[in-house]
Formats: C-alpha cells, sequence, structure tokens
C-alpha cells in the first residue's frame, strides 16, 4: 500500500509478538514473508516523501488519547485530527487483499468504541463504566471543584479553580451564599462543625474564615505561607489554626486575634493534608516525603513520625474516638493505591492496609457507625471509585460504580 506524498501524521502498528524475541535494534523481530504471512505494520510517523517510515512504538504502550480501536487482540487509539495509515510488509500479492480488507473492516466497525481498562501484575481487570448520578442540580461552580467539606447535616461548603467558595443546600440544590476574597483557586476547606463558620486555603498563599451569618467579605484573614497553602486543620475548642503548606512549614494562629502563635519547619516537608485529633493537643500530618507526623500543638513540635511509605502520602483522617488514623497513598496501575489505618493511641504501628484502587487514593474517611452495622472506612480514587471497606477485616464491601470483590488487606 503506497505512502502518501503529502505531509501527513499517520499511525501504523506492530503487533506485540514476544515470541520473536528482540532484533538488533531493540525492536522486535517479525514474520518472513516467506512463511506465507503478512502483518500490518503500526509505528508512528511524519513525512513528506513517499515511503518514510517513523519510529515504531509497542502497541502495549500506547496511550494517545482520542478514538480507541482494535486490529485482532490489540486495542490502541487514534489521536484527534491524526490519519490512520496501514503499512502493509512485503507479503504474498494473493494473500494481502483478502486479509487486508478483513482486518480493515474490523477496524473501521470498532472506532466509536470506547473503554479504559486498568490491569494488575496479577491479571486482575477493572473496567471503568460510565454511570449517572443519581440527582443533578444546577452547578454552584463555574469551573472545577477542588474540596467539599461538610458544614453540618444540610450544608456543605466547596471551592474550587473559579476562586469563589459556595455554602450549599444539598438537599434542596440552593446556593445559601457564594463568598469571593481569594485570587486564585481553593485547595482546602475546614468547617467548624455545628456553626456557621469555616476557613478556606488557596494558592495565593492565604487562609480566610468566613460566617454565613456575617456579611460577604471574609471575617478573618491569615497570611505567613510563601507558597500555596495545602493543610488546615481547627483544633476542638475552635480556639486555634492550624495550616501547612509546600513551604515545608506549619504555623499555629490564634483564631480570635488572626496572629500566628507558633511556627515549625521541616526540611522536605511537603504538607498535603491536616488533621486535629479530637480531644487532644495532636494535629495529624501527610507530606510529599511519604511520611506521617503527630505534632504536639503545644510549641508545635513532632510528637512521632510513623514507619515511612513507599508512596506520596495525600490525606489522612483521625477516628472519632481519637484511637485510630487512616492515610492514603498516590500510585498507578495498583502500586501503591492504597490505604493504611494505624493505631494511633498506644502501639503507633500499622493495623492493616486496604488495597484495591489502580490509581491514586484522594481520600479517606471513617464513616458514622450510623451508616453501618460495622465500623467501615470509605476511599476515593483518581481511578474514579469510591470504595467501602469493613475496618476491621478489611474487606472491599462494595465499590462505586458497581460492586467489587474482596481485598484483603496486609496486616501485622
Amino acid at each position: 500500500m503506497p505512502s502518501s506524498s503529502a505531509s501527513s501524521v499517520g499511525l501504523s502498528f506492530q503487533p506485540d509478538r514476544p515470541a520473536g524475541g528482540y532484533g538488533a535494534r531493540g525492536g522486535r523481530k517479525r514474520r518472513s514473508w516467506r512463511e506465507g504471512r503478512w502483518e500490518p505494520s503500526l509505528s508512528l510517523s511524519r513525512s513528506r516523501l513517499p515511503g518514510r517510515r517513523g519510529e515504531r512504538v509497542p502497541l502495549a504502550g500506547l496511550a494517545l488519547g482520542g478514538v480507541t480501536s482494535s486490529l485482532g487482540k490489540h486495542n490502541f487509539q487514534q489521536p484527534h485530527g491524526m490519519l490512520l495509515r496501514c503499512h502493509l510488509k512485503r507479503a504474498l500479492p494473493q494473500k494481502v487483499s483478502c486479509r487486508f480488507c478483513a482486518v480493515m473492516g474490523k477496524l473501521q466497525s470498532k472506532l466509536k468504541h470506547s473503554t479504559y481498562k486498568y490491569s494488575r501484575p496479577d491479571g486482575f481487570r477493572d473496567e471503568r463504566i460510565q454511570t449517572k448520578a443519581f440527582q443533578e442540580y444546577s452547578p454552584a461552580h463555574v469551573d472545577t471543584v477542588s474540596v467539599v467539606a461538610a458544614l453540618n447535616s444540610d450544608l456543605c461548603v466547596s471551592g474550587g479553580k473559579d476562586k469563589t467558595v459556595v455554602a450549599y443546600n444539598w438537599r434542596t440544590g440552593n446556593v445559601v451564599k457564594r463568598l469571593k476574597g481569594h485570587e486564585r483557586e481553593i485547595t482546602k476547606i475546614a468547617c467548624i462543625h455545628k456553626s456557621g463558620q469555616f476557613f478556606s486555603a488557596s494558592r495565593d498563599k492565604t487562609v480566610m474564615m468566613w460566617d454565613l451569618q456575617g456579611s460577604s467579605q471574609p471575617r478573618q484573614q491569615f497570611s505567613g505561607h510563601t507558597m500555596v497553602v495545602t493543610g488546615l486543620a481547627v483544633s476542638p475548642d475552635t480556639s486555634q489554626l492550624c495550616t501547612g503548606s509546600r513551604d515545608n512549614t506549619l504555623l499555629l494562629w490564634d483564631v480570635g486575634t488572626g496572629q500566628c502563635a507558633e511556627r515549625a519547619s521541616v526540611s522536605r516537608n511537603l504538607v498535603t493534608h491536616l488533621c486535629w485529633v479530637p480531644r487532644e493537643p495532636y494535629i495529624l500530618q501527610t507530606s510529599e516525603d511519604k511520611t506521617i507526623r503527630l505534632w504536639d500543638s503545644r510549641g508545635l513540635q513532632v510528637a512521632h513520625i510513623f514507619p515511612a511509605k513507599q508512596h506520596i502520602q495525600t490525606y489522612c483522617e483521625v477516628s472519632e474516638d481519637g484511637h485510630k488514623c487512616i492515610s492514603c497513598s498516590s500510585g498507578f496501575g495498583g502500586e501503591g493505591c492504597e490505604a493504611t489505618l494505624w493505631d494511633i493511641r498506644q502501639t503507633r504501628n500499622r493495623i492493616c492496609e486496604y488495597e484495591g484502587h489502580f490509581q491514586t487514593v484522594a481520600s479517606c474517611v471513617f464513616l458514622p457507625r450510623a451508616l453501618a452495622l460495622m465500623p467501615v472506612i470509605a476511599t476515593s480514587s483518581h481511578d474514579c471509585k469510591v470504595k467501602i471497606w469493613n475496618q476491621d477485616s478489611g474487606g472491599d464491601t462494595g465499590s462505586s460504580p458497581g460492586l467489587g470483590g474482596s481485598h484483603m488487606p496486609r496486616s501485622n
């Protein structure tokens, strides 16, 4: 099949053949035309001269976005705005035409088919399924929503890339209040429960305190970090606020005066989340340096460092009784992507891990006991799934979308 002499971007594919071994240039060997077989050759090329081809790419590692198609058992994706061109190796003339037509027919019949699968080394595969939300209201934001937190049983507070903070009645779908004051994207929100007050952090390096019963202007502003604020935690008596940032520092604030009372800095401690331990003077913190630290707010000193993990720790949460905490990890393809339960009161060791997600686990929470007959944990991930776990046994009791199988944790 002659290639076009016009300037174009073409796609051609070489199916992966492990049994063929590797050639002198690192590519996989292909069967000779003398064996009576023709093979479509798949490569990414940009050419102006007839017959010129670009570098061949293995099919298994191709993920270019766009339309998904298949060739035999090999899936591939065609980028938008790119021509699909199939180059044929030398083959027996009488066998080329019929097989070529069959392959192209199958190719064209699957251009509109789209799936997205994750695979793990143990062979388990998980497929993304499109589902509809149970109930939809009019959008509260005009851009991406970055964070949501519960203010009380009826109201939630959200922040996004549109630089606004929105108090929203999730039962009725009505916006209670829209607040503007930050100059960049909202990154974190911390609420004072059973009140109308909450805090918002932003990429503009500031934290603002808001009151639903007050004006639309911030009640208090906290400025002291030199980079984006990525952690917020309010003390149980609501008199203090702890903030963390990618500038490696934690700051402890007096909520009433807005003054900074304590400052602590640890090298490479890029804060990802903060959580105050109920009824205790301790603050739990996760970091991009893969560690989980427990801080004593009385002087803002590190009280304990949990055993380091293999991946970035993205989020943390403390149980209502303050005896346990949970953290979650970044990852991809099932490597990492776990949540870990820790004993925070006595041994401060790992209790167990919850494995089953395929991409970074973005958050993890202890669900109220009133919602289940057993203590349960929920995790959400970049693989578009929320999983519910039995806290004691670690079994995966279900996931959304669809129910998942049971994944048993590693435990001490």
